[in-house]
């Protein structure tokens, strides 16, 4: 049985009971007749050449809470697209895919780039972010949920844990975070155990009292991919396009709601997916490319706070991230020889050798250029700038589902 300890600035949603997915579904039913929920599903073709993409919809079979599924499609040619549309049409929801390599939708992403906006660099974020407007644009979806595709061990429990303090009249959250613990006959979870935890726990020490930093270190996975938000704040969300999607995600929503109202929801016992591979030898590729794209966007996070990041800041943070780091080592070393999981000390400190190169590589792509990869732009300031644009993006989806 999980804890019940809350011990940061938001409220942690522990699973001390362990309720049935039919019992969450038929509690969230009474409130979605009138806050009705979309899932937001990005993923690659690729998704499609893997068990754990038909799990997903085997058990996405039975939530009668949602009442539309959203797939954003990315790399994927005409046949790859109608054979998706095949596969999703068994689900009793509504379904929609978004084809992003499709002309049409192809054709919106040149008229946002010819007019300023940064929709530029293809990935999880910017599939997340059309998606999204998409659902928005229909105005009819009080809360929209997101997740992967690649839970090799997903239950349907997952996303009804996730949108249950949303659409819950008798709560008042806006956005809830998924957490889960990751490991099978060892521990997982390298770039939040050794890297994200750590790195935050040092700048915390570093900056003093940051609330910012302080609300950073309350949620126990701020990498998870899983989350619910209510419509009026997706709307004023931006999206990052790179590895620091979650980090930046987490920072929008801290500077457009208000920490009482965000919450982190215990949406399984573990969590297996495919493992990105940790290599110093290549920075721009697997886990150390994500670890430096989450050191910059902290950097720019803080930057923006005023915090003034010198040569002796960065000098000293890789001193106290690396003291940070090794303690986790050792807590973790005990918490696995306590459970009888495999753990490799050695592994484990060398991996810090590929993550200190992450910070060293963030700090300088962050001094030579301090703002970096602009945000891709909330949707009220598309709506603003261009009325007729999303409802553009619902006929051309339409289109491409009919």
């Amino acid at each position: 049985m999980a804890d019940f300890f809350q011990n940061g600035v938001i409220t942690t949603m522990q699973n001390l009971k362990d309720r049935s997915a039919e019992e969450l579904d038929a509690d969230i039913e009474t409130y979605a007749q009138k806050r009705k929920v979309a899932l937001l599903l990005p993923a690659l073709y690729s998704e499609f050449e893997r068990p754990a993409m038909y799990k997903i919809i085997d058990e996405l079979k039975h939530v009668q809470c949602l009442e539309t599924i959203v797939l954003s499609l990315d790399q994927a040619n005409k046949q790859q697209f109608l054979e998706v549309k095949k596969i999703m049409s068994v689900l009793p929801q509504e379904v929609k895919i978004v084809w992003n390599h499709g002309e049409r939708i192809q054709s919106l992403y040149d008229e946002l780039l010819k007019e300023g906006f940064p929709l530029n660099i293809p990935g999880k974020g910017r599939v997340v972010w059309v998606a999204l407007g998409y659902i928005l644009a229909s105005g009819r979806h009080y809360a929209i949920a997101l997740h992967d595709c690649d839970i090799v061990n997903y239950s349907r429990g997952l996303v009804e844990r996730l949108i249950y303090p949303i659409v819950h009249r008798g709560l008042n959250f806006e956005f809830s975070k998924g957490f889960y613990a990751r490991f099978t006959d060892k521990l997982y979870g390298r770039v939040n155990r050794l890297f994200y935890c750590p790195l935050v726990q040092a700048l915390h020490i570093l900056t003093g009292s940051n609330h910012f930093l302080k609300y950073l270190g309350s949620f126990r996975y701020a990498l998870s991919g899983e989350f619910a938000i209510i419509r009026d704040l997706a709307r004023g969300i931006r999206i990052s396009p790179n590895w620091g999607l979650e980090v930046s995600l987490l920072s929008e929503v801290y500077h457009n709601s208000s920490t009482n109202r965000i919450c982190e929801v215990e949406v399984m016992e573990t969590y297996e997916h495919k493992h990105n591979p940790l290599s110093i030898d290549k920075p721009t590729e697997g886990l150390v490319r994500m670890a430096t794209d989450i050191a910059k966007t902290l950097f720019r996070i803080l930057s923006h706070d005023g915090v003034v990041m010198s040569e002796a800041f960065f000098r000293t943070l890789i001193s106290t991230y690396f003291q940070e780091a090794r303690n986790a080592i050792e807590a973790y070393n005990g918490l696995s020889i306590f459970n009888s999981l495999k753990y490799d000390r050695h592994e484990e400190i060398r991996a810090l050798d590929a993550f200190i190169k992450a910070i060293n590589i963030a700090r300088d792509e962050f001094i030579d250029n301090p703002v970096g990869i602009r945000l891709i732009s909330a949707w009220e300031r598309i709506d603003s700038g261009l009325p007729l644009f999303s409802n553009k993006l619902s006929e051309y989806v339409e289109m491409d589902n009919e």
